[in-house]
């Protein structure tokens, strides 16, 4: 069978989608239109650029020279920050307003200087100056390098095409979710709506997590969106209006045609994380326990209370389209696994690609056209 497919967006727990996929190639399905928000953004996106699900399976079991998952250098920390952003920082100002005691002006612009110099070579006040001031603890640097890197891949060189470009050499009408802060409004990234945008900074601006990866300033040089100019407006993850985007897909309303042009006839087939549903074989059931300032820095009370906040808000409005939908959504198990567990152990990883694995296959046990 024929489907459009939609990916919920959930992080770490994207991992499941390629299980997912690996049984809808396994039983010979074909897909037409791609749309996805964060995780979903990225999956919908090597798609599109022709990966299979096992050749997605080995980028998300790539391993640094330690051993390590490369997905745990996506919470990369700043590694400078910049004089321009410094001087336009409200912390710039509180501490331009500290005046030394005893101490004269030219004297005191120097020690100044120091502090600041001593503060920006570390690590855990690089972290919290850009949570403060650039809406993330995390530059989200090393995820669009990544990125960039897997669009080459193979021959492939679309690391730097335009959604526009990407249509053209691949064919694939790809649909990207993501929030414009600065006005509220949702963005649908695709050829129609944004042609100008790079394929690799619509997807980082779709997985930017509020406070956890920093807001990505809309650039002036990838145009319009929509024929409306919204350069320097602040982006991030598109789960702040949806993150389950299925209505996209399904409806007829004249907003949707807008953006995603006339209603093809094709079934949607929305492939849903569901923290829900236990992982066989995912051990305890916990979250890897990491180490550094990493791990300290995602269990900080306020990321966790953030994280439920956006989960809420995204999961009321997607509510109603998911219960009334009900039969062309496939619910993939990801209980126990967090959004940020870009550091899970390979046994955890492939429990969780195989119960979506298992999900869908059960999923088409009953479905029916």
């Amino acid at each position: 069978m024929h489907f459009n497919l939609v990916f919920e967006g959930g992080g770490a727990k994207g991992a499941v989608f390629a299980g997912a996929m690996r049984e809808f190639e396994r039983q010979g399905h074909s897909y037409g239109r791609l749309l996805g928000t964060s995780a979903g953004a990225i999956t919908a996106t090597l798609l599109a650029a022709g990966y299979s699900a096992n050749e997605m399976l080995v980028q998300i079991n790539e391993k640094l020279p330690d051993g390590s998952p490369r997905f745990s250098t996506f919470m990369d920390v700043a590694d400078t920050i910049s004089d321009a952003e410094w001087e336009n920082s409200v912390l710039f100002k509180l501490f331009k307003q500290i005046d030394w005691p005893l101490v004269p002006e030219s004297v005191e612009s120097r020690m100044d200087d120091f502090v600041i110099k001593q503060l920006t070579q570390m690590k855990i006040y690089r972290l919290l100056f850009t949570f403060m001031e650039l809406g993330g603890f995390y530059a989200g640097n090393a995820f669009l390098a990544w990125l960039r890197e897997k669009l080459d891949l193979n021959g492939r060189n679309l690391g730097q095409a335009t959604l526009a470009e990407f249509y053209e050499h691949t064919g694939k009408d790809l649909n990207v979710v993501a929030s414009n802060i600065t006005d509220g409004g949702i963005l649908v990234l695709n050829h129609r709506t944004t042609p100008n945008c790079p394929v690799a900074w619509a997807v980082r601006m779709s997985m930017s997590i509020p406070f956890i990866w920093q807001e990505v300033r809309w650039q002036q040089d990838w145009g319009t969106y929509h024929g409306r100019d919204i350069t320097g407006h602040a982006i991030v993850d598109g789960g702040l209006n949806s993150n389950f985007p299925i209505r996209l897909l399904i409806s007829r309303s004249p907003d949707v045609i807008a953006v995603m042009g006339p209603h093809d006839g094709t079934f949607a087939l929305g492939l849903l994380i569901d923290e829900t549903i236990p992982v066989a074989n995912s051990g305890s059931g916990m979250a890897d326990t990491g180490a550094g300032v990493a791990w300290e820095i995602k269990n900080l009370p306020i990321v966790r209370r953030v994280s439920n906040l956006v989960n809420t808000m995204t999961n009321a409005y997607d509510k109603t389209i998911i219960d009334a939908y009900k039969d062309g959504v496939c619910r993939l198990p990801a209980q126990g696994y967090e959004t940020t567990d870009f550091d899970m152990s390979d046994a955890r990883t492939a429990a969780l690609v195989t119960a979506g694995e298992q999900a869908l296959r059960d999923f088409f046990l009953t479905f029916k056209l």
